[in-house]
């Protein structure tokens, strides 16, 4: 027991955190088969995450992969890359968006039901549909019921589909000349998620 807590306790660097919903590629396409409605590519028999995201990111349809990671990662790594994506391609937002986003901050800090109900209920009134308030979906239908007193809850391809939208929809905002690039910045901090898958 000691010994396990001077390992806990060294200054050496952990291990990161699992991000990914599940082991394998062919495992997340069959246990999410909504994925195939959204992407026309199948992965190979034991193809791996970066090798899939690369084969997809090299295709003519490369915003498949911004689908694949949506769905790839779990809902708070999701969140999270999301977040980080639209909050780099579109610095300077609105004062309702920049509020958003801080929920899904809070969200992503504190997953309780709580802020993930506050960021659900500011995105579902939002006078138009925002890269930030697809996030906002995006934690709201992460898991749980839609309110506090309501035992509804939606299917687990909507979050991935919320955050896929959110990062599309910031990529679109982009001017023509530019969305190549923001593609690639978006798919370059995909491949650092799935480095050692």
């Amino acid at each position: 027991m000691t010994a396990a807590m001077d390992d806990l306790n060294s200054e050496q660097t952990l291990p990161p955190a699992r991000a990914i919903r599940f082991d394998r590629v062919n495992d997340l396409f069959a246990e999410m088969p909504e994925i195939s409605r959204f992407i026309e590519t199948s992965p190979e028999h034991d193809e791996g995450y970066r090798g899939f995201l690369e084969r997809l990111r090299a295709s003519s349809t490369p915003e498949e992969a911004v689908t694949f990671t949506a769905f790839a990662l779990d809902s708070k790594a999701g969140i999270k890359w999301g977040k980080e994506c639209v909050a780099s391609l579109i610095p300077d937002m609105p004062p309702e968006d920049t509020k958003l986003l801080s929920f899904v901050s809070d969200w992503i800090e504190d997953s309780t039901s709580e802020n993930r109900w506050n960021a659900l209920q500011l995105a579902m009134f939002a006078p138009r549909r925002s890269p930030a308030v697809y996030l906002g979906l995006g934690v709201g239908w992460s898991g749980g019921p839609l309110a506090p007193n309501d035992l509804v809850t939606v299917p687990p391809w909507r979050a991935p589909r919320a955050i896929s939208s959110a990062v599309m929809r910031a990529v679109g905002q982009m001017r023509t000349e530019h969305r190549g690039e923001s593609l690639d910045f978006v798919l370059d901090r995909a491949a650092g998620l799935f480095r050692l898958n």
